[in-house]
């Protein structure tokens, strides 16, 4: 697979040898992360394009509708074929029409793939090598799905699957449940645990179940008892009533017709359009509430490894797994959506079926890290925050520690923090050195037009998989929709529970102005400031403190966040981490707007207290998921970092902390042998003083036996008796060798004493050398825990409307609006 070319991450200078990635090291599956216009995307389309060109099938989750630009590949490049999917206000700021900003665009993708070895050839042999088909479940924009199959039970034994299909019904089940807004718990829920049973009892017997089955069994179980109780008792009629209906409401809905009408979720055909011909198939849910979307994921991801079961094993890729978004799909622990079953086993699964498993996130810090232990490619690409890069850091650290595999974090640190717009830094752990290497994404063989509306893929899937300029829709029906710059009123009248604050005006109209004509490539304009007004448009802004407290770390610190939401799409959820901003002084911004200015319509949703109050809960759930802090910590020292420290500063820290330890316990380990030594070298001292006495004993004795001697030779001289000279004589030589014998005795005793002294200095020095090297080792045994705050501790500065400035000025006839504000 071509994805690109190495980079020097310190010349920044480009390898002329290709990035070539080998797509069987898919099986052990990828995670690609980075921020909003680090080129995620770009890298992602390239990795499909690749995988496509290689002839494997594939299935997409298209949260967001990026993916769907693989559908947008022109083999003859001509500007008609990208008219109708340019950016209208691209073009506007480009200062062209849209005729002309087409063939500029045209020109580039065609420039640009040339630089990369691409062309005309490649994207025909893109367009021949799969099937692209969009499905949009709830919708019959692309083509219409059915999830009655997904109800049924599957064509396995049950006394063989028990577990599989336990597993598969429990999925069902959660996914059903969250669908009327129920968060069930698999083991406490009695809606789970009923719902559950249900599944059970017809798949067991081979019995058909569709939605209008299940809500009648729910009225009426086929079963008398749910564990030791009664059904009734442990459900009670009337309660059941309540479930029974909330379901129907949904069956009942008219746009619910379109779940149940389209083709079914058949695995093997997503895969193989076919014979000989595989498949991408792109599952479109932009268009669908958070609630609509978990439920139909988890049904596609329950049925996905339910046809796994069925296939050989593979030791090559054979197919892929592709989720575009997967922030709030696959969370760290203890959460755990009725999606992150599914997922997480397959990831542990798949791999021996041949099934490669790429999921992609622009929120590193809602991945769970532990789940991802089987993920052997990162690619890793710009990141928002230093937040967002500590907590990555963090979860690869988990992993490497799961594989046992090295990673050396502060290399990585490094390579993240230069990372720019389309490098990324990729990590394989099947490469030959595991060094990651840093490289620059090729271009793109589809038009990267961004997500695409329904509207958009109800086009693209009309007549035509390929279908261009001719398909029937406008420009500017297919345009996003430009801020109103007409529409100007007096202040709107707001509920008093609606916070109000006014962004000051920070950009002077002249810069204003003049920032305009560059962005736009129209130096020359002539903008009438006359005509100048000040227009206020409404934003959601919403900032929190986090208080961090932890009495074991000594830690009791605030730390502030922001967020500015100025597109509120409806049906939408808010991605709090998209929509980050540097924190404000709140009390700095107004409670009135600047005398004289206008104001543009504030979005329904902005003016509801109730939709508010569930925005303002939404972000501290996501607060409360995301926003601990890392410290680092040190066991042997029992030492915690503060936050934001490096390892070098808390190493710092600790050898102060490490010293006085070792200290300690040498001076506890030197009263220890010092007592030893004191003692031996009494012994030694008495020893010697006894070896003195032996030696002037020995010395005595040796002069008396001499005098005896003499005095014997003298005695024979003049006759005195033999026998008592011989006895004196044997007396003394007796005394003389006994007190040698005594000198000997105190020698041997006193180099042994010595030896014994010298072993036990030795010993000594040794078990301090260990002391030492524990305690300078303890300095680098350090760890990373995690401070996570209470709901109570999140509270909210400011959460309301944010009036944003702008300045709303003619240039040459007609009405253009600048911003008045920034932030940081």
């Amino acid at each position: 697979m071509y994805l690109g070319k190495l980079l020097d991450p310190n010349t920044r200078q480009l390898d002329e040898n290709r990035l070539e990635y080998d797509p069987d090291d898919l099986t052990t599956h990828a995670v690609c992360v980075g921020m909003t216009g680090s080129g995620k995307t770009g890298l992602c389309i390239d990795l499909l394009e690749e995988a496509a060109l290689a002839g494997l099938p594939a299935i997409l989750i298209d949260p967001k509708g990026d993916i769907t630009n693989l559908l947008l590949a022109f083999p003859e490049l001509r500007p008609e074929d990208f008219r109708s999917w340019v950016n209208p206000d691209d073009a506007r700021r480009a200062g062209l029409s849209l005729d002309d900003y087409a063939a500029k665009v045209a020109s580039d993708w065609r420039g640009g793939l040339a630089a990369w070895g691409y062309g005309p050839e490649q994207i025909k042999r893109l367009k021949d090598s799969v099937e692209f088909v969009i499905y949009t479940p709830g919708s019959d924009a692309g083509h219409a799905v059915s999830i009655l199959a997904s109800l049924a039970a599957p064509d396995l034994p049950w006394q063989e699957n028990q577990e599989a299909l336990r597993e598969r019904i429990g999925g069902i089940c959660s996914a059903l449940l969250g669908l009327v807004g129920l968060e069930a718990d698999p083991l406490k829920s009695r809606e789970h645990i009923l719902l559950a049973n249900i599944f059970e009892k017809a798949w067991r017997d081979g019995n058909p179940l569709d939605l209008a089955a299940l809500i009648a069994h729910v009225q009426q179980p086929p079963f008398d008892k749910l564990g030791v109780f009664d059904v009734d008792t442990f459900f009670p009629e009337k309660d059941r009533f309540a479930l029974a209906m909330a379901l129907n409401n949904i069956v009942a809905a008219p746009a619910f017709q379109t779940w149940i009408s389209g083709e079914p979720l058949n695995v093997a055909q997503l895969f193989q359009a076919a014979p000989a011909k595989p498949q991408f198939s792109i599952f479109y849910v932009a268009h669908l509430s958070e609630a609509e979307r978990m439920f139909f994921i988890t049904l596609l991801l329950e049925q996905i490894g339910t046809w796994l079961r069925g296939q050989s094993g593979a030791t090559s890729l054979k197919a892929l797994l592709y989720f575009d978004e997967v922030y709030g799909y696959f969370p760290p622990h203890p959460y755990n959506p009725p999606s992150k079953v599914p997922l997480l086993r397959l990831l542990k699964q798949a791999r021996a079926f041949g099934l490669g498993v790429v999921l992609v996130t622009q929120n590193p810090g809602d991945l769970d890290y532990k789940g991802l232990t089987n993920a052997g490619t990162w690619f890793i690409g710009k990141l928002q925050t230093e937040r967002d890069k500590a907590r990555l850091l963090e979860g690869l650290q988990t992993i490497s520690a799961s594989s046992r595999v090295t990673l050396d974090t502060s290399t990585l640190d490094t390579l993240i923090s230069s990372l720019a717009p389309r490098t990324f830094l990729l990590h394989n752990v099947h490469a030959h050195s595991l060094t990651p290497v840093v490289f620059q994404t090729r271009w793109a063989m589809s038009y990267l037009a961004g997500p695409l509306s329904k509207e958009q893929v109800g086009a693209l899937t009309g007549d035509s998989r390929w279908q261009t300029a001719d398909s029937g829709i406008s420009a500017e029906r297919l345009a996003p929709l430009a801020p109103p710059s007409t529409l100007h009123a007096p202040r709107p009248s707001l509920a008093a529970a609606v916070q109000e604050h006014f962004f000051p005006v920070t950009r002077a109209l002249h810069d204003a102005v003049n920032d305009w004509k560059t962005q736009a490539n129209r130096p020359g304009a002539v903008a009438d400031l006359q005509t100048a007004q000040l227009v206020y448009h409404a934003a959601l802004f919403a900032q929190a403190i986090v208080r961090y407290v932890s009495a074991k770390a000594g830690i009791n610190e605030d730390k502030p966040f922001a967020f500015l939401v100025e597109d509120l799409e409806r049906g939408k959820a808010i991605d709090w981490h998209e929509v980050e901003i540097a924190p404000l002084e709140v009390k700095s911004l107004s409670h009135d707007p600047q005398p004289g200015a206008t104001f543009g319509d504030a979005p329904p949703g902005l003016t509801d207290p109730k939709r508010l109050a569930a925005w303002q809960k939404s972000l501290a759930d996501y607060l409360y998921r995301t926003g601990g802090v890392t410290v680092l910590y040190n066991p042997m020292l029992k030492l915690y970092s503060r936050p934001g420290d490096s390892p070098r500063e808390f190493r710092q820290a600790g050898e102060g902390a490490a010293r006085a330890k070792r200290d300690a316990e040498i001076e506890k380990l030197r009263a220890q042998y010092d007592k030893k030594i004191d003692a031996l070298e009494g012994r030694l001292a008495k020893e010697k003083h006894e070896l003195d006495a032996d030696l002037a004993e020995h010395e005595a004795r040796q002069s008396e036996q001499r005098w005896v001697e003499i005095e014997n030779v003298l005695g024979f001289a003049i006759g005195r008796s033999p026998r008592r000279a011989l006895s004196t004589a044997t007396r003394a030589r007796r005394f003389s060798d006994k007190a040698r014998e005594d000198v000997k005795e105190s020698e041997e005793t006193i180099k042994e004493y010595e030896a014994q002294n010298a072993v036990l200095k030795a010993e000594a020095q040794a078990a301090f050398q260990v002391v030492n090297d524990k305690w300078a080792n303890a300095l680098n045994d350090i760890q990373e825990t995690r401070i996570t705050p209470k709901k109570s501790d999140i509270l909210f500065e400011a959460f309301g409307i944010a009036w944003l400035p702008y300045w709303s000025v003619k240039v040459e006839g007609e009405m253009v609006e600048m911003a008045a504000w920034a932030v940081g």
